[in-house]
């Protein structure tokens, strides 16, 4: 099997620090780290939560998008991210049978990370994230 489990949720959030307002400081949860995601012209926290995590998702330009979701959605889940552990022959597989893809080439994500997402529509509404962590 190629998906191995949940690699994190995805929070879209208007301003990371007030968000992590919420998440850190009233429902003391643990940050693991912030970070900066050019290619995906995001700043994303990491906060750990037994075995999964939750990604805060802030855009940092208006044409990212992560931006276009808020402006079109507001704030709350973006999308959920499973684990998979060879993300080309995953891409591949899913082509072959057809299922619509946002990307069909694995782009960098957080943490060194390879990612590529699945159109909306091929989850039945939801954004799936496909995750490969570096070896």
């Amino acid at each position: 099997m190629m998906i191995v489990g949940q690699h994190h949720i995805g929070i879209a959030v208007e301003n990371l620090d007030a968000a992590l307002a919420v998440y850190r400081d009233q429902l003391g949860l643990e940050l693991d780290h912030i970070e900066s995601v050019p290619d995906q012209k995001l700043r994303v926290a990491m906060i750990p939560l037994g075995d999964e995590t939750i990604e805060l998702l802030e855009p940092t330009d208006d044409e990212s998008p992560v931006a276009k979701f808020l402006a079109k959605k507001g704030e709350g889940f973006h999308h959920l991210a499973l684990e998979v552990r060879d993300l080309d022959a995953m891409l591949e597989q899913l082509k072959t049978r057809g299922v619509r893809l946002i990307d069909e080439e694995p782009r960098e994500g957080a943490g060194g990370t390879r990612i590529a997402f699945l159109h909306p529509k091929a989850g039945r509404g939801v954004l799936l994230e496909l995750v490969e962590n570096p070896s």
